[in-house]
């Protein structure tokens, strides 16, 4: 099995192919788009961590630009139902922290921005990878897995998603104003701020 590579970047697809040389061979690696960008520039050496998946009918190198999200993928691939290409879908749209945050606040709203990610399907993500992940054991951590500082943090961007839904609009157009916010301050001047951004289409 291929558990990492270093090479030359010779090639970057818009679909987050690379195409890495190593010892004269050329290795295909699906990357999520934020790894693709993240690795430097055609011509550069590169390094990446790989999953290599072996089927039937395929021989895949899926490449990660840290161990962590590796192991994030292996374990989303381990759920019921999560392919590889799901996977790095999730990934695509949610970092390892990220995810580890809406897995352990049970924020199906989240995972339902993923493509292809419905409530149920969410759900059962939820539940599994509760059991997979590792999940904040710190003592300054409560039972939610998380600190009180970032339990208030949560609670008002909480507050603000709540009250945007209670207005009509969607998850994707939530999501998108609440990761360019603070994540803590007065929910009222959020909610103005977020909707603002909103009118204006950012």
């Amino acid at each position: 099995m291929i558990g990492s590579l270093r090479g030359q970047l010779l090639e970057r697809s818009s679909e987050a192919e690379l195409l890495i040389e190593v010892g004269g061979l050329g290795y295909r690696v699906q990357v999520t788009p934020s790894t693709s960008v993240s690795l430097g520039a055609v011509g550069q050496e590169v390094f990446v961590h790989t999953h290599h998946a072996v089927r039937e009918d395929s021989d895949t190198l899926y490449g990660f630009s840290t161990i962590d999200e590796r192991r994030i993928f292996e374990s989303l691939i381990s759920a019921h139902g999560v392919g590889p290409a799901l996977g790095l879908a999730i990934l695509s749209v949610h970092g390892p922290t990220a995810l580890r945050t809406a897995v352990a606040h049970d924020d199906l709203a989240a995972l339902c921005l993923v493509p292809g990610v419905g409530r149920k399907t969410a759900a059962r993500l939820v539940m599994e990878l509760k059991s997979k992940l590792d999940l904040p054991t710190d003592d300054s951590i409560g039972v939610t897995g998380e600190t009180a500082e970032a339990s208030s943090q949560r609670g008002t961007q909480n507050d603000v998603r709540a009250a945007l839904e209670s207005l009509g609009y969607g998850p994707e157009e939530i999501h998108a104003v609440l990761v360019e916010m603070p994540a803590d301050g007065d929910t009222s001047e959020l909610l103005r701020d977020a909707l603002r951004r909103l009118a204006s289409g950012v």
